[in-house]
């Protein structure tokens, strides 16, 4: 019999050979696409890098105040040795309590043997305007607990000019920790400085009283020239008015209630005024 003709057969693939795998349909992201392992590891740094600079941002926008308040807090502890009082009574308090003019008063209370619910009625209507800083403070930008707690406890009056005049989506929470940790250190330090030298070095100062009111008026000119708003201005010194007017004994407390109240009468003015329009 004649062999059969096999160059007209189709040729056998070899088993060892695997078959070729089906074209990538269009849209599919080929494996060329896919991260490498440098790429994969680079991200984790793209995320912290933001938190090796909040420290220095943070000196950047509030170092100053940061030596404000540390000049204020020497002012603190001469008052606290002024009184007879043992000097380290004063960054004991500077760090326990840390309510800024508060201490003040309650350093008079204190030599004065005041009774405790008398301090105690004292230090709440003196820091009830924290009621109204938890309203606009943008504590959400700290995602740590214990770092919520921190800035809860350790939230002052320079604290909220600095952070409540910005926009949330510039702040991180690193930034905001390290201001409240400079803000709670320069307090604290200056009232042990101040403790030590005493009324023998620093007593003859003039002018000593006046550094909060000054650093006030800074950090609200700060704060206009960073969102100028003449309206607001304008409300909050009539609000500043009508309190000493009425309430010369309760200013703060009174002023920051008429301000909320004019603010919040505004804001439904102008959500009626723009639901009108539409």
């Amino acid at each position: 019999m004649p062999a059969p003709d096999t160059a007209s057969l189709p040729a056998a693939s070899s088993p060892a050979d695997p078959p070729e795998p089906p074209p990538a349909p269009a849209g599919t992201p080929s494996e060329a696409a896919e991260p490498s392992v440098s790429e994969a590891s680079a991200a984790p740094e793209a995320e912290t890098a933001p938190r090796a600079s909040d420290l220095k941002a943070a000196f950047k926008s509030a170092g100053v105040v940061w030596m404000g308040i540390f000049v204020l807090g020497l002012g603190f502890g001469v008052l606290v040795t002024a009184h007879g009082l043992p000097w380290w009574l004063a960054p004991i308090i500077s760090g326990t309590v840390f309510a800024g003019s508060v201490e003040f008063i309650l350093i008079g209370l204190i030599a004065a043997s005041a009774p405790l619910a008398s301090i105690a009625l004292t230090t709440f209507l003196m820091n009830s305007r924290h009621l109204f800083y938890g309203l606009s403070y943008p504590l959400k930008r700290i995602r740590s607990r214990w770092g919520r707690l921190y800035a809860s406890f350790s939230l002052c009056d320079e604290a909220f000019a600095l952070h409540a005049s910005r926009e949330p989506e510039t702040l991180t929470g690193g930034r905001m920790l390290w201001t409240h940790l400079g803000l709670h250190v320069g307090w604290a330090a200056g009232g042990a400085l101040g403790g030590l030298t005493g009324a023998t070095l620093l007593s003859e100062i003039e002018g000593m009283d006046f550094i909060l009111t000054a650093l006030f008026i800074v950090l609200a000119l700060e704060a206009y020239l960073e969102r100028p708003d003449l309206l607001t201005a304008g409300l909050a010194a009539a609000s500043a008015a009508v309190a000493l007017l009425l309430a010369r004994g309760s200013m703060l407390l009174v002023a920051m209630l008429v301000f909320l109240t004019t603010l919040v009468a505004r804001f439904l003015v102008t959500s009626r005024r723009s639901r009108r329009r539409a």
